[in-house]
């Protein structure tokens, strides 16, 4: 039997994962759920499990910063994560495994059937590797309001619209943060971490689009609800920038 852990902030998630594996590969026992780092961290040590499920994208401590908080990962670890490119690319690079959210019954059996056959613990290299290539360039800006300092996360960030020679940030629970620096000096800021210029007045994060409408340049729809116009000029760039990568 394979000792395994589940972590998953998503209780959902998680016992829809705990079900499938009594249902699908009986060679598995569950011996932990945990919803969140924290816990994880705990039930590793004492658990001392053959194979943990993985969430990477979990609040206060993400799957990826579990990893480099475990003086020791002496057992094998499958990801499991909704579609995110980024994420999906590291894990590949490294040649680690992982299932996609919704998880589906045969490549979870197929993942167990790896496991159980190799039962051998990732590789340093392969974990330095990861976690390398993972660390986003940045994850928090200082941001000069018109108040003093204010730090943000640059995951919350939906889109930053030019007004003058400040700068609208439209962030998470649609909250607007008024920016004393240009529209050009904040996409320098974010440089490298997801964003994208679309319009002379906007930039957004890409990760934060949930559509594209067409037109003549056509317009986005953030998840925030709001309607970004989409520039002539920039729109092949936003095309290409949106195709699936292979």
């Amino acid at each position: 039997m394979l000792k395994t852990i589940i972590v998953d902030d998503e209780p959902d998630c998680s016992e829809t994962l705990g079900i499938m594996l009594d249902r699908y590969c009986p060679e598995v026992d569950v011996a932990a759920v945990c919803s969140s780092g924290a816990a994880a961290l705990e039930a590793i040590a004492t658990q001392h499990p053959q194979l943990v499920f993985l969430d990477i994208e979990m609040p206060h401590l993400n799957g990826f910063q579990l990893l480099e908080r475990l003086p020791l990962i002496d057992f094998e670890l499958v990801f499991t994560t909704s579609y995110d490119q980024y994420a999906i690319k590291a894990i590949r690079f490294s040649a680690l495994d992982y299932l996609l959210k919704p998880v589906d019954r045969d490549e979870l059996r197929a993942a167990v059937a790896k496991v159980a056959k190799r039962q051998q613990p990732p590789l340093p290299q392969q974990l330095d590797i990861l976690l390398q290539r993972i660390q986003p360039p940045v994850s928090r800006i200082a941001i000069p309001t018109m108040e003093g300092l204010q730090m943000i996360f640059v995951g919350d960030i939906i889109s930053c619209a030019a007004s003058g020679n400040y700068t609208t940030l439209h962030v998470k629970d649609k909250q607007k943060i008024t920016v004393s620096r240009t529209l050009k000096e904040v996409e320098e800021m974010l440089e490298g971490s997801g964003f994208l210029r679309v319009h002379q007045s906007w930039l957004v994060n890409c990760a934060k689009i949930n559509r594209y409408v067409r037109g003549d340049g056509g317009y986005l729809v953030m998840t925030d609800g709001a309607m970004v116009d989409v520039a002539r000029s920039r729109k092949e760039a936003l095309l290409k920038h949106l195709q699936p990568r292979r």
